[in-house]
């Protein structure tokens, strides 16, 4: 990846901060098929010897069959001046547009895994675990007012294969 350099996991910026501030692009597919949408709400920590990072996508949502259909995708955060971006990658779906060309961004590929050219920061996961939330595995029901459709979040813990940032 020309223009950025990796890092380890220990080095990642505070995760908390990239979700609900920064926002991630939540990218999947292959040279035939690749969308990215707007992903709000996840964490990383240390499991099974492994730094992962967790994600999670409603399955009305074009990119759940993506990911569904690949075991690797990326999470992208775009630098300062790219809200509207996010913002329409976030309202829009992929199967009524071409997001990335709507939203001025750039489809590219590392070793076979899409990413956000423009990205000031790139992770590049391997889904090791996934689980739907469930209903009655709320011990805080104050959460379930976000799922009064009942479409609840399917959570795609990942192994970190890498992370890039841009020099």
């Amino acid at each position: 990846m020309q223009g950025f350099h990796q890092i380890h996991p220990d080095e990642l910026e505070n995760i908390c901060r990239l979700f609900s501030k920064d926002w991630a692009l939540i990218t999947a597919g292959n040279e035939q098929t690749v969308n990215t949408m707007v992903g709000g709400w996840g964490y990383a920590g240390y499991m099974w010897k492994k730094p992962v990072i967790s994600c999670m996508i409603r399955p009305q949502r074009h990119t759940y069959h993506i990911v569904e259909e690949n075991d690797r995708l990326s999470l992208c955060f775009l630098p300062d001046g790219y809200r509207e971006a996010l913002q329409l990658c976030g309202k829009e779906s992929g199967r009524d547009m071409d997001k990335f060309a709507a939203a001025g961004l750039t489809p590219a590929f590392r070793e076979g895994v899409p990413y956000v050219a423009e990205s000031r920061l790139v992770v590049f996961c391997r889904k090791i675990y996934v689980d739907d939330l469930k209903k009655e595995c709320f011990v805080d029901k104050e959460p379930l007012r976000y799922y009064e459709a009942g479409d609840f979040h399917r959570v795609y813990t990942c192994e970190v294969e890498g992370i890039f940032v841009r020099d």
